[in-house]
């Protein structure tokens, strides 16, 4: 082919939550679509949910990986790395856990990725005894909440400015998720930001 100066072009493979390698892959531990499109919460830490983004930056793929309080839609916990692993997942789901006073019985939704499906997470869901429900597999429309997020941080953050490093995209992340929780109002929580929204309700309580 080099000498004949021919050319295959090949479609680079997108990124899956589904088919990526993992030694703990196992395809039968779904868990039941318990939450099933209710995205209502009548208090905090009812009911989380949680996926996997990919961003683009500097000709290469990052991840994010935040939980979302469905009660003041509030951001509980994030991690940002450069690969897709059951570590992001985790990292996440410890630091949440560890923010959250009671987590017994919780409704913690996601897609069927390998990382929800993995025993490390099933096991570490049992311990602390928080309920795993997942999306049909492929149904975006499970977990609308955290797509919208997703939309959002993308609109608003990602495709707006322009980064010099990763070290800054870092920092900017950051800064941003801290407005987004403190500062960014919504309509569904009477004007506030979802901190305006916990604080006023914790004061009333």
């Amino acid at each position: 082919m080099n000498k004949q100066e021919l050319y295959c072009n090949v479609r680079r493979k997108k990124y899956s939550k589904y088919n990526s390698y993992n030694p703990d892959h196992n395809e039968t531990r779904k868990a039941p679509n318990i939450l099933n499109r209710n995205f209502e919460a009548e208090k905090f830490s009812q009911k989380w949910v949680t996926d996997i983004t990919e961003i683009k930056l500097f000709n290469k793929k990052y991840y994010l990986s935040p939980i979302l309080d469905l009660h003041n839609r509030e951001i509980i916990s994030y991690t940002f790395h450069n690969r897709p692993t059951v570590k992001l997942v985790m990292d996440m789901l410890e630091d949440a856990i560890e923010k959250t006073e009671n987590v017994e019985n919780l409704i913690l939704h996601s897609d069927q990725g390998f990382h929800y499906r993995s025993n490390e997470y099933i096991d570490r869901l049992k311990d602390v005894k928080i309920v795993q429900s997942m999306s049909r597999k492929g149904n975006c429309f499970d977990n609308a909440v955290i797509e919208n997020f997703f939309g959002h941080l993308k609109c608003e953050f990602v495709y707006l400015e322009e980064f010099k490093s990763i070290e800054e995209f870092t920092i900017k992340l950051h800064e941003y998720m801290y407005w987004y929780n403190n500062k960014r109002t919504k309509s569904k929580l009477n004007g506030l930001s979802p901190i305006e929204f916990r604080t006023q309700s914790t004061n009333v309580a």
